[in-house]
């Protein structure tokens, strides 16, 4: 099997990263005597297809020739319904292409296997499963929300090697090399949503946006934690992005405080208590029902804690630089109350590990 075709369109769906939550990313290529004759990927939320673009491309570098008896390959399945755009799979019959690969089969319950049964039917040869787990891997946020309507929750951390994310009199920039932080940026780029606690926003005032990775950098909504509505109105995430910035507070938070909150843009959610915290199981529940697919928690230690507690945590991505820092007022990455019992810990499975300049990263999934 060509399976270069489809890593290819693999390599193609993910410059839709962060564009189109929450659709999945998808790209696809026609190929035409054994060469690619036409490249396309979902660019944007609500605009055409892989599948579409492709069409559209491969007819422009064939000079209007046909496409009868070309071969498309395609990450996921071709969509049988009409939604904010036509059906792919009308696409794909009325221009005459004769075989399909697909990668994976989509999960959505308008589509899940009708697509490839409808091309079939028409007399498109069609195989399902090439480099599947690859597909699924890189689609992990879509399938999740599509099957189960919950957010993909990402826990993030960049520290040194035994676990510090400061030093014992707070310095913190740059625990963590170019690199890492360079990619930390590529995972800010995926996610709808980042989460921090009021601590870190008091503390480190961060503006929580996307740099140095795309000419076309996606800005996610911010999440602040705030049992107390402690955040101040002058921080940078409400004076440059209050209409971008989510407030999850407590019940007894005054309303007069969240009418001035709202003022400037912000969406309020107040949420019961929880060890007399924001209950974020809530918070994760209400943003999934906003349409946020994803969520990337970026600290401090306390909210790190909280949501492994709760258990909202999927996906954990921790940094390690190789500098050994120590000392036990120096803040890691981790903290909290901390789980009394070994047998009540969060196991991590499914683990990998990545080298980033001098740094590595680990990477792996919450055990269930």
């Amino acid at each position: 099997m060509n399976t270069q075709f489809m890593k290819r369109a693999i390599e193609l769906s993910k410059k839709g990263y962060g564009h189109v939550n929450p659709n999945p990313i998808v790209g696809s290529v026609i190929v035409k005597d054994g060469k690619i004759v036409g490249e396309g990927y979902h660019e944007k939320y609500g605009e055409n297809h892989a599948e579409r673009n492709a069409i559209k491309n491969a007819k422009g570098n064939l000079n209007g020739e046909s496409l009868k008896g070309t071969t498309m390959y395609v990450t996921l399945e071709p969509c049988c319904h009409y939604g904010k755009t036509p059906p792919c799979t009308d696409a794909i019959i009325q221009n005459g292409i004769s075989e399909v690969y697909v990668g994976c089969v989509d999960p959505n319950e308008k589509v899940s296997g009708n697509g490839v049964e409808i091309l079939r039917k028409n007399g498109v040869k069609v195989h399902v499963g090439m480099l599947e787990d690859e597909i699924r891997k890189s689609n992990e946020i879509f399938l999740r929300y599509i099957k189960e309507r919950e957010v993909f929750v990402i826990m993030k951390s960049g520290s040194s090697l035994d676990g510090k994310i400061s030093t014992c009199t707070g310095e913190s920039k740059w625990i963590t090399s170019e690199e890492s932080r360079r990619h930390a940026h590529s995972i800010r780029n995926r996610v709808m949503a980042i989460m921090v606690g009021v601590n870190t926003v008091i503390e480190d005032d961060p503006s929580l946006n996307v740099r140095d990775i795309s000419e076309n950098p996606n800005d996610p909504i911010k999440v602040i934690v705030d049992t107390n509505g402690r955040t101040p109105f002058d921080c940078k995430l409400l004076k440059n992005s209050g209409d971008k910035v989510i407030l999850g507070v407590g019940e007894s938070i005054e309303i007069e405080k969240i009418e001035k909150y709202k003022e400037i843009g912000v969406t309020v959610i107040k949420t019961p208590l929880y060890k007399g915290k924001v209950d974020l199981k809530f918070l994760i529940k209400r943003l999934g029902e906003m349409g946020i697919d994803s969520l990337l928690i970026e600290g401090g230690g306390n909210i790190h804690f909280s949501a492994f507690e709760q258990g909202i945590v999927n996906k954990v991505m921790m940094y390690f630089a190789p500098k050994i820092i120590g000392g036990s007022n120096s803040k890691t990455s981790v903290e909290g109350n901390g789980f009394e019992k070994l047998l009540e810990t969060t196991e991590i499975e499914d683990m990998s590990i990545v080298k980033l300049g001098t740094d590595f990263l680990i990477d792996g999934y919450v055990k269930k």
